[in-house]
């Protein structure tokens, strides 16, 4: 029991249950959580929400075959991952509760539902909840106040930062989230404690948007005509409360991890905060490496195999910190398989392929380890041959981001040589790559690179594909794309993007390239040089025109190339074929 509370400890396995079945019992369809690896859109590096695989529905590519629904879904981000292991909260793996609207209900019903969950069915005590809403969002403060009955002490306003959900352009609106007061044992003791004080008292545990403008390039919105929702309830922070534990970390879906991390190390007592830090670094690395991994994930030196690398040479890094010498991840990852068997038995079907991944890659980690070291002693032995008793930031920093080795380590050897480290050098370099990091993710955008004018124009679309039964077919042109912006026409020798109402084209996916054709009517005739898909509903033709205008509203024949359709198709089938052989000899992990 959770002192002060009074609630009942559920376990993170009920508490997903309990999140399922009161939606379901609210007409919301219940999906499994989606792969780690975000199906079909290039601009996300990893699932770090839980409305990402429904991504498409709010930004109007495609059409859903329901207007509610619910998950439990596995998520990855490192955008504070310096803030993991400092906090009673900050996790780069989580699991987020959802439940969505896609243009069906929206405000009022999402707060009267959640209300009602964390009031009745987890029985939080009214008291305690604390809401906050976007500064300027009257109607959601009638709703907290005047239906549901908050006090109006206990709603606070704040701003963009903290309560308006927007990334890039793309749909974006207010959010409103739900705060739970654990107790003055929990603050910090200051004064000024409150709702969105950066101490751990008033923890953050659902987060409601409301889905009701568009963002456009020039930072200008628009309301939306269909309004959405998009929930998030981080289910290790409500764990947490319900459990009486004071960080995450202490629920059990970490207890296992910790308490075998502890073993490997051969800790016992209670850790100080030097080690209590990396303790909490090493469970939530190890989860995510196992999540990635049996996700597909694989190390590489960018992307997403970046991340699982880092996370890796993180985890091994501070496992050396707390003692252990030796390779450890791969128990590691058998004892977060044990724990998460029952909701993603598919940790325990790649268990060797998880083994294989994370064995290869900790004991390279461990040589370049070495090598850092040994860099590490040149750079100080050149330096004292110049008489410099300082090790540049730079040169700190690249030993961290190339080797992957500590700041803390870095010192302590310059230290037993009488230097120190130029460390705000160092964490002016880490600035300029994070810098650098939030351009890349600032210019891709939550559009995943369309302009605004071209997400309006595919939105509503939806393309027939009938290229399983022919390989030509009178079509009408939908839609016309040239440098990304929709026109009315595009003439001989430019090239475009063409949409037909109906095709016979097959559009590039699952290995197999795109097909290749004519598309010709009165006056004009078009080379086909790729189909790709923009959305689940819309098929592109990526053309060069060679004769006449293809204007929008134009009927066309579409002609597919039918020595190129078979060439590819036998030698899509080949490479199944060659798949199943090297999964068959080599494991299920190829």
């Amino acid at each position: 029991m959770q002192e002060g509370l009074g609630v009942r400890a559920f376990t993170t396995r009920e508490l997903r249950d309990m999140f399922r079945d009161f939606f379901v019992s609210k007409d919301h369809v219940p999906l499994p959580s989606a792969s780690l690896v975000p199906r079909n859109d290039p601009t996300l590096l990893l699932t770090g929400a839980g409305m990402v695989p429904f991504k498409p529905y709010y930004i109007g590519t495609a059409k859903p075959e329901y207007l509610r629904a619910t998950t439990c879904q596995k998520c990855i981000r490192t955008l504070d991952i310096e803030n993991v292991g400092m906090t009673s909260r900050h996790l780069t793996c989580f699991e987020m509760l959802g439940n969505f609207s896609f243009g069906d209900y929206f405000k009022k019903d999402a707060i009267i539902w959640a209300w009602e969950f964390v009031t009745t069915h987890l029985g939080l005590p009214e008291d305690k909840l604390w809401i906050t809403i976007y500064l300027d969002d009257d109607e959601a403060f009638d709703i907290w106040n005047r239906i549901i009955g908050v006090p109006s002490e206990r709603i606070v306003r704040l701003g963009k930062p903290d309560n308006f959900w927007e990334i890039g352009v793309g749909p974006c609106g207010p959010c409103s989230e739900i705060h739970v007061d654990r107790g003055e044992s929990f603050g910090c003791g200051q004064p000024d404690c409150r709702v969105g004080c950066d101490c751990d008292r008033f923890m953050e545990i659902w987060n409601l948007v409301f889905i009701q403008f568009y963002c456009n390039e020039k930072g200008e919105y628009k309301l939306l005509e269909r309004k959405g929702i998009d929930t998030g309830m981080g289910l290790e922070r409500v764990a947490a409360v319900m459990q009486g534990a004071s960080t995450v970390f202490d629920t059990d879906a970490f207890r296992p991890v910790t308490q075998a991390i502890l073993d490997a190390a051969g800790l016992r007592g209670d850790p100080n905060p030097k080690q209590m830090t990396s303790l909490r670094i090493v469970a939530d690395h190890a989860r995510a490496v196992t999540f990635l991994i049996a996700d597909g994930v694989l190390p590489a030196n960018e992307g997403r195999g970046y991340v699982l690398r880092r996370l890796i040479r993180r985890a091994v890094r501070h496992g050396k910190l707390l003692g252990i010498q030796k390779p450890f991840m791969v128990d590691m990852a058998d004892v977060v398989s044990s724990v998460f068997s029952h909701t993603y038995p598919e940790l325990v079907m790649r268990k060797d392929h998880i083994h294989k991944v994370i064995g290869s890659e900790e004991q390279r980690f461990l040589e370049r380890l070495d090598q850092g070291t040994t860099m590490l002693q040149d750079i100080v032995m050149e330096l004292e041959n110049k008489g410099s008793l300082t090790v540049p930031g730079s040169w700190a920093f690249k030993l961290y981001d190339t080797y992957g080795f500590p700041l803390e380590l870095t010192r302590e050897i310059a230290g037993e040589s009488g230097m120190t480290v130029d460390e705000e050098g160092f964490l002016e370099a880490m600035e300029e790559q994070r810098e650098r990091a939030r351009a890349s993710r600032h210019a891709l955008g939550y559009m995943g690179g369309l302009s605004t004018a071209k997400a309006e124009a595919l939105s509503g679309l939806d393309v027939e594909f009938i290229g399983y039964d022919t390989l030509t077919g009178e079509s009408k042109i939908t839609a016309i794309f040239a440098e990304g912006e929709p026109v009315g026409h595009i003439s001989s020798g430019q090239d475009g993007e063409v949409v037909l109402d109906r095709t016979p084209f097959y559009a590039e996916a699952g290995g197999q390239v795109g097909d290749s054709g004519d598309i010709v009517g009165e006056g004009f005739r078009a080379r086909v040089n790729n189909t790709v898909r923009l959305s689940d509903s819309v098929i592109a033709h990526n053309v060069t025109v060679v004769e006449g205008d293809l204007s929008v509203g134009d009927v066309a024949n579409a002609r597919v190339d039918e020595g190129m359709r078979s060439s590819t198709a036998r030698n899509h089938t080949a490479t199944h074929l060659l798949q199943a052989a090297l999964r068959a000899v080599l494991g299920d992990h190829v």
